[in-house]
């Protein structure tokens, strides 16, 4: 057979529901079924409204609300014109605006960037290892905006209230202007609040004080803009429907050269299908994530373009774990950047778990958190390029996963990682193995400008091989926290992932043999860890902590102020006369690395 090709004329398609697909709308391996674009033609599946009929403010009670330089240049808009009525939350999820393409911002302050926490009320301390403050969201912030904001009907915060890397979103109960004092809905943030952490308030109409903010009153549906250009020559659209695409059950189906927009959540959700391929699409200005797949085999995500997203890029999720059967899902040469815009942490722009995903050839940059996120066995994550990542967080990596020593197999090679320092250059993980992570091989890639580049965090029989570390501080890191501050993980979660899993079948004896004996072996020292031929220059080689260096095996690894380095930062090689050769390093093939297609880098 041949392919049968579903061919869309160009144009924008509006879908108020999502267009769902499933066993009856696939093909057969001989033929598949392929929708795509005329020949040269362009298509845009969105789940939005636009807006027109904009109406320059003239009403003097909302002129008093505005700030004084805004008025006369913010213009405004019933929802119910469109037939826009569900406006969603401030929290997240609800409805955004978007301007010839462009994400607006919900009118804030600061217009930029945070604010600081000066102080608590307090009355509930918390302290978690000599980390202190208080359970209670009343804050002392600073004086100069609140007596505004106690007037708005509306007000939001968000923050990184605790630690740098748990960022939420409350409403304000209460501003008391005179003493300088936030009250926060309950409930409480979950770790509670901290002097001299960071927030912005939002959802606030007395703060749209410069183009490219908006502000939606939630009861009578009128939304306000002041306008970034000329308003009446631009597209302006909301975000109104949940989804774009959804397949159930799919076999054999290509979508193909597509664009899709404006959905809240997910733009394509792909549920137990089979070699379904998402090729050359773009997807930008959504809610959640481009691309969702669980269960199934065989989905390819490929050569896409992936930006603006609320969430993260794409999740695969697949396999067997008790198996160790592969779902065999790919992510390959596809650009992902500027994505987390809404929900800021853990929303990777790949997140993969289960069995047997591969992540390759993808180019990943500007970010407020990570750029892969693992979970599960034998996946394959290479030949990525990934820099300007953790943008807004510490403590974080760039590729991470952690607590679980069943979380095996998992190969980390021959990627590039630069420039990756944390929020305020105040440090971050290049691939971090957080809290007991084990099994796992960091080998072949290039460190460039990364704090604490390879990271073991208290885990077991990882190998760290063949990297180039060029000015990270440090380059490596082993600690033994399962046997100090983070003990109380061995007998509670630690113990409960190991028993869940059946480590004494015969697939998993003979795949993970580790396992069958950890309680004999010090369950909860770093054992087994191998750091071995790496070539490091400049910054900081050994970040190892005593507690855990007796345990590693160190070994034929080059330190040197030069390396003898060729080539651009950050695509350095090593010349044919660098003692790197001789201690058996192997060259990492960087001309590989990244979207294979350069016209997507």
């Amino acid at each position: 057979g041949s392919p049968v090709v579903v061919e869309i004329a160009s144009g924008d398609y509006r879908l108020d529901e999502p267009l769902d697909l499933d066993d009856s709308d696939g093909g057969t391996e001989s033929a598949p079924v392929i929708w795509r674009p005329r020949q040269g033609e362009e298509v845009r599946l969105h789940a939005g409204a636009l807006l027109d009929g904009f109406q320059r403010v003239d009403d003097e009670a909302t002129l008093q609300r505005l700030p004084e330089h805004a008025r006369g240049k913010v213009w405004q808009v019933d929802l119910a014109r469109a037939g826009v009525t569900n406006f969603g939350h401030p929290a997240a999820g609800g409805l955004e605006l978007f301007f010839d393409g462009t994400p607006l911002t919900l009118a804030r302050w600061p217009n930029e960037g945070f604010d600081r926490i000066t102080g608590l009320v307090g009355g509930d301390p918390v302290d978690v290892r000599g980390t202190r403050g208080d359970a209670q969201g009343n804050l002392y912030v600073r004086r100069t905006r609140l007596q505004r904001w106690a007037a708005e009907p509306d007000p939001w915060a968000h923050g990184y209230w605790f630690w740098d890397w748990a960022d939420e979103r409350h409403r304000i109960q209460r501003v008391d202007a005179e003493y300088g004092v936030l009250e926060l809905e309950p409930p409480a943030h979950r770790y509670g609040y901290r002097t001299g952490q960071w927030f912005y308030g939002y959802n606030l109409l007395c703060e749209l004080d410069e183009p490219g903010e908006w502000y939606l009153d939630r009861q009578t549906g009128v939304l306000y803009l002041w306008p970034p250009t000329d308003v009446d020559a631009a597209e302006v659209s909301v975000s109104v429907g949940q989804h774009v695409v959804r397949m159930k059950g799919v076999a054999n189906l290509t979508l193909q050269g597509l664009t899709f927009e404006f959905a809240r959540g997910d733009a394509v959700q792909v549920r137990d299908a089979r070699q379904v391929v998402i090729d050359n699409c773009t997807f930008r200005n959504l809610g959640g994530w481009a691309v969702t797949v669980s269960g199934g085999h065989g989905v390819r995500v490929k050569q896409c373009h992936i930006h603006g997203t609320g969430n993260g890029g794409i999740v695969l999720a697949g396999g067997d774990r008790t198996t160790l059967s592969s779902s065999d899902h790919v992510a390959e040469d596809n650009h992902i950047h500027h994505y987390g815009r809404v929900n800021r942490m853990y929303q990777p722009a790949l997140q993969i778990s289960g069995v047997g995903q591969q992540v390759r050839h993808n180019h990943i940059h500007h970010a407020p958190h990570m750029a892969i996120q693992f979970a599960g066995n034998d996946h394959l994550i290479e030949l990525n390029e990934i820099h300007h990542v953790c943008l807004e967080s510490n403590d974080a990596g760039a590729i991470y996963s952690g607590r679980d020593w069943t979380w095996r197999g998992t190969i980390i090679r021959h990627n590039l990682l630069w420039e990756i320092t944390g929020f305020e250059d105040r440090g971050c993980v290049g691939v971090y193995l957080d809290d007991m992570l084990c099994g796992t091989q960091i080998t072949g890639n290039l460190f460039y400008r990364v704090t604490r580049a390879a990271m073991i965090g208290g885990g077991r029989d990882c190998l760290v091989q063949d990297n180039l570390f060029v000015d990270c501080v440090p380059a490596t890191h082993v600690d033994a926290r399962a046997m100090n501050w983070a003990s109380y993980h061995v007998e509670t979660t630690m113990r409960d992932r190991l028993e869940r899993m059946p480590v004494a079948s015969p697939i998993w004896a003979q795949r993970y043999p580790e396992l069958l004996t950890i309680w004999e072996e010090e369950a909860a020292a770093p054992k087994g860890n191998i750091i071995r031929r790496n070539v490091c220059q400049g910054g900081v080689w050994d970040g190892l902590r005593e507690d855990a260096r007796s345990y590693v095996e160190l070994s034929a690894n080059l330190v040197a102020d030069d390396v003898g380095l060729e080539g651009t930062a950050p695509r350095f090689g090593l010349r044919a006369d660098s003692l790197a050769h001789s201690i058996g390093f192997q060259q990492i093939p960087l001309e590989h690395v990244g979207p294979r297609d350069p016209s997507t880098r």
